[in-house]
């Protein structure tokens, strides 16, 4: 299903507003907790007890979710809150979400980069309400909620009010403002009301003696009638939740339409960052949906650190790095480089005060970190920002965390041993020292690089040498198979250990299912047992896997982009369509959706090492915003292909690069340089039906060494 939701962002913003009925995972929707197979329902309808701010976007099982401060539209007893009612004729864009309830209340939401803004139409009706609850945290799953540690709240005259609830360690404060004449407005704890009461605190709150909290606003309403709820937020108290309101909304009434217009042309600017031309309409929509998806996360809040006072960008939501730095990071510094930067100065603030670098890293104290999926990320996407010549980071202080943080928990068995278990770190640490390397280098560190580049090399422990595959061992979703081909900084090396080109093509042959029989999707609640029966068949899992989603363009470097085109061509056309079921597994936090958008400009990052690989583009011509210029991708040849199974009971015929030319200079090789993209141009391919042989000869870029002469602990 993707784990995506349908409310209310701005790109990168602090906070989001949808619909809440607990379902898994992001608090909106009917589905349970699933890891595997089809999800259960857990309800029957599309509902909502309300609609609560802050959601994951695209993520798996990470175990708590947001949906902090609800705001419910009543027009029942306040015994009824928590109760879901029906959502009739839903309504999403980028920056507004808006839906009909059952019990006859209009609601809309809009959000800005740091404030939300609520829009409620009543029925007539001699007791309506809408009541904010403090409380609310997390998901209706078992060991889903979230409980509030502290909290207060104020109520400050008529149609204001504030309060902070520290929920995971974050005190998380909202200023609230309600455009309510003639409404009264009290505080009330476990559904009762406190006349008179103007302030609640809670010193010391758990899972045993919590009961919701929280204000309302009540009076008779009109047919028609319109109630407005302004908040701003803060993780620095309420006087910055209110400064942060007064900078978005302004001081005139209303603010929903100031504040939605922003988010919409917002959104506008960065989408517009990528066009393309040709295609289908269901096509187009998957590409602007996909961008719109790749551009929700990280949050990147401006100053609004709860763990440190200094200005300055605090990013979270960071779910996971290994789910985004190959793809979305890469693409943000493309088309919105200052968000891509924001994010790295965050890494590294994080690293200064927390002591490492995170791999995930939530609007929590005591980071998700995530050791057992991966290691030493932050490294490559640091490596990259520093070979396209950004700015704003002293480099030399980046270099320090970074050689610091490669000794760090598998770290140091790496450098004891050259290989660590699970084997995948091994593969992690030294990408990470190579990537470390070259920033040594270009800081003129020699020593330090020439240390780092020596034990780059030790990735070959990890591997077989009578099977080119990786040793056995444990890993983090999927296996061997799946992780054998991700892109190393020594592929010409690695094709070597599987016997050579042919080697290495026939296993990823195998490993893509060319000539296999299909295989059965597993259903609802697949059994261990089918599982691991279909763990064991050794095939790509369709990108529902990270390592899977660089492998296609394996191919490249033992030159056979074609079966690249095959394979890419294939998953975009029907892996990916226009309803609710039309990711193909979890979005990780856009980094499927920005797999999307390079595949089909034709493009793949090699996160780390400064490389583009070309393939043949899913659209005639795009053209896409790098900082102030242009890079634009245009072919002759194109054939137009529907999307999904839009009637056609066979594939459509994938299309395969013939010739190509870089500003207008032939392009015999299958990949460019980052900064050959990122400076603007054009290139030119010329695309037909058959396969060719377009870049068979020059392979990317390896840093290679002889494996007659193996590096130390070999």
């Amino acid at each position: 299903m993707g784990n995506t939701h349908p409310g209310a962002t701005s790109p990168f913003g602090m906070v989001s507003a949808c619909a809440y009925s607990g379902a898994y995972p992001t608090g909106y929707g009917r589905y349970a907790k699933n890891t595997e197979g089809v999800p259960e329902e857990m309800f029957e309808r599309t509902q909502a007890s309300g609609f609560t701010h802050f959601q994951q976007s695209g993520t798996g099982a990470i175990r708590k979710y947001y949906n902090y401060v609800r705001v419910t539209p009543m027009v029942q007893p306040l015994d009824d809150l928590g109760q879901s009612w029906a959502l009739h004729d839903e309504r999403a864009e980028p920056g507004y979400y808006a839906a009909n309830l059952d019990t006859g209340v209009r609601s809309e939401i809009t959000v800005g980069e740091k404030v939300a803004v609520h829009r409620y139409t009543f029925p007539d009706h001699h007791s309506a309400r809408v009541v904010l609850d403090l409380s609310c945290g997390g998901l209706a799953i078992d060991l889903g909620r979230t409980v509030p540690l502290r909290a207060q709240v104020e109520s400050m005259g008529h149609g204001c009010a504030q309060g902070t609830v520290v929920m995971e360690g974050v005190p998380l404060s909202v200023y609230i403002e309600a455009d309510t004449p003639g409404w009264r407005q009290m505080l009330w704890y476990d559904r009762r009301l406190i006349p008179g009461g103007t302030r609640l605190d809670f010193d010391s709150i758990r899972h045993t003696t919590l009961r919701p909290f929280g204000l309302l606003f009540m009076g008779s309403a009109r047919a028609g009638q319109t109630i407005e709820v302004r908040m701003g937020f803060s993780l620095r108290g309420c006087e910055q939740a209110k400064e942060n309101l007064r900078r978005e909304c302004g001081t005139a009434e209303p603010a929903f339409e100031k504040v939605r217009s922003g988010t919409r042309a917002r959104w506008g600017d960065h989408i517009g960052r990528v066009k393309v031309e040709g295609g289908t309409p269901a096509r187009r929509t998957v590409m602007a949906t996909a961008l719109y998806h790749s551009l929700i996360k990280p949050c990147v809040a401006d100053d609004e650190s709860p763990f440190w006072p200094n200005s300055g960008p605090y990013a979270f939501d960071i779910c996971t790095m290994w789910d985004i730095y190959k793809t979305q990071i890469p693409l943000l510094q493309a088309i919105a480089p200052d968000r891509a930067m924001d994010l790295l100065e965050s890494l590294i603030r994080v690293c200064e005060e927390e002591g490492n670098f995170p791999i995930g890293y939530r609007m929590a104290r005591g980071a998700d970190r995530f050791f057992r999926q991966a290691s030493a990320l932050a490294h490559t996407a640091i490596a990259d920002a520093h070979a396209l010549g950004r700015n704003g980071i002293d480099w030399g202080w980046a270099l320090v965390h970074m050689a610091d943080d490669l000794r760090r928990m598998y770290g140091e068995d790496f450098f004891e041993h050259g290989l660590v278990h699970p084997i995948t770190h091994t593969l992690d640490l030294a990408y990470a020292h190579h990537c470390t390397a070259k920033l040594a280098r270009a800081l003129n560190d020699r020593r330090l690089a020439d240390d780092l580049e020596r034990r780059s090399h030790q990735w070959v422990n990890a591997f077989e040498p009578t099977t080119g595959l990786l040793r056995d061992s444990e890993f983090y979703e999927g296996g061997k198979w799946n992780y054998s081909f991700r892109l190393l900084h020594d592929m010409a090396a690695r094709i070597e250990l599987s016997g050579g080109d042919k080697g290495f093509i026939d296993q990823l042959d195998r490993f893509f299912g060319y000539g296999a029989e299909p295989v059965k999707q597993p259903g609802v609640g697949p059994q261990p047992a089918e599982m691991a029966l279909g763990y064991a068949l050794n095939r790509f899992e369709g990108l529902n896997n990270e390592p899977d989603m660089e492998a296609p363009w394996a191919y490249h470097y033992a030159g056979r982009p074609d079966r690249t085109a095959e394979i890419v061509h294939s998953t975009l056309t029907w892996q990916f369509g226009t309803g609710p079921g039309g990711l193909p597994g979890n979005d990780d936090s856009g980094g499927l959706s920005s797999w999307y958008v390079w595949a089909s400009l034709g493009l793949f990052p090699v996160a780390g090492q400064n490389l583009f690989l070309v393939n043949a583009p899913a659209f005639e011509r795009a053209t896409m915003r790098v900082g102030d210029e242009e890079f634009i991708i245009e072919t002759s040849g194109h054939r137009e292909t529907p999307i999904g199974v839009d009637g056609l009971d066979h594939d459509p015929p994938a299309q395969y690069v013939q010739s190509a030319t870089l500003n207008g200079k032939p392009l015999h090789a299958g990949h460019l340089a980052a900064t050959d993209v990122h400076r603007g141009g054009r290139l030119h391919l010329k695309l037909g039906p058959e396969p060719s042989t377009w870049a068979h000869g020059i392979r990317p870029p390896s840093h290679s060494f002889t494996l007659s002469n193996p590096p130390a602990n070999t």
